[in-house]
């Protein structure tokens, strides 16, 4: 297994390669790329394949099936455009949008169940979301599966608090005879929880609504920090972080890199051996940025 790397800003311009959607289920083909919603007055421009400058990076992210490729198709107005993250075979997609005055790059992650990774495309879903820190992570759950798809959640909970939940196929819920208490999670997760059909465009003006509230607020809510109970354990994953910390400064989330220490994950352990840890505090080329 290879070490982390790979933040989402230091990218280069992804390599045309075959679309991965075959494996989405619930996707079906956006609108036309010159189409636009409006939410009392901001209006989405899809801009495709090239965001060019931006104001706002978005992460998308979620398990396989969710519908996450259709989220990422109606906010672009493309049809999944794949290409391969740096020095990585796992395929990437990217394009972008303007909402209310503002340009945004989305990137769409490789569909994982966990961040605790075990494979390629785990791996680059977690260095993205641990090191990239994106300005908004939307993470796409299926409203019929969520006791498969909030685990992912919550571990993404734990690294920012800058995140909008995107409970998809509500329609297929409402076809099951399921409901599902969005405000209720609202506030156990503590960030916005959208109820939408992404295939029918039902729900997109209030997910860019809340996509643009959470880019545009300095007051995100905090990470979810899970204290464990025995005073051991939290004395050590206190002691390891700030070890890390003090060892390569500027790293994000090094608590979580403790965690991941103290429980053996071999990419992070490879990662410190070598150093390679800090130079993800540093992005190999300059962020560009709108204005």
């Amino acid at each position: 297994m290879g070490g982390p790397g790979g933040g989402i800003e230091d990218l280069p311009t992804p390599r045309p390669g075959p679309s991965q959607d075959a494996h989405d289920s619930h996707d079906a083909a956006p609108g036309c790329a010159s189409c636009a919603l409006s939410t009392g007055g901001a209006r989405l421009a899809r801009l495709g394949l090239a965001p060019g400058r931006h104001d706002h990076v978005v992460a998308l992210a979620g398990n396989p099936n969710t519908g996450k490729s259709t989220v990422f198709n109606a906010l672009t107005g493309l049809r999944q455009h794949v290409g391969n993250w740096s020095g990585k075979t796992v395929a990437r997609a990217e394009g972008g949008f303007t909402y209310g005055g503002a340009r945004y790059r989305i990137v769409d992650l490789p569909g994982t169940y966990s961040l605790l990774s075990t494979s390629a495309d785990e791996d680059v879903a977690r260095d993205a979301l641990l090191f990239g820190q994106p300005d908004v992570v939307v993470v796409v759950v299926d409203a019929t599966r969520l006791e498969r798809n909030l685990p992912l959640v919550l571990q993404i909970r734990q690294i920012t608090g800058r995140v909008v939940v995107a409970l998809n196929l509500v329609d297929e819920a409402r076809r099951h005879g399921l409901t599902v208490d969005a405000r209720h999670l609202t506030r156990e997760l503590g960030v916005p929880v959208v109820p939408m059909a992404a295939r029918r465009n039902e729900g997109i003006p209030d997910l860019l609504a809340a996509i643009a509230q959470v880019a545009g607020t300095r007051d995100a809510p905090a990470p979810l920090r899970l204290v464990h109970k025995d005073p051991a354990l939290e004395e050590a994953v206190s002691d390891l972080a700030g070890r890390v910390a003090g060892q390569f400064p500027g790293v994000p989330n090094a608590r979580w890199v403790a965690l991941r220490l103290l429980e053996g994950d071999p990419g992070i352990e490879a990662a410190v051996r070598d150093g390679t840890l800090g130079e993800l505090a540093t992005p190999a080329t300059p962020v560009e940025r709108a204005g």
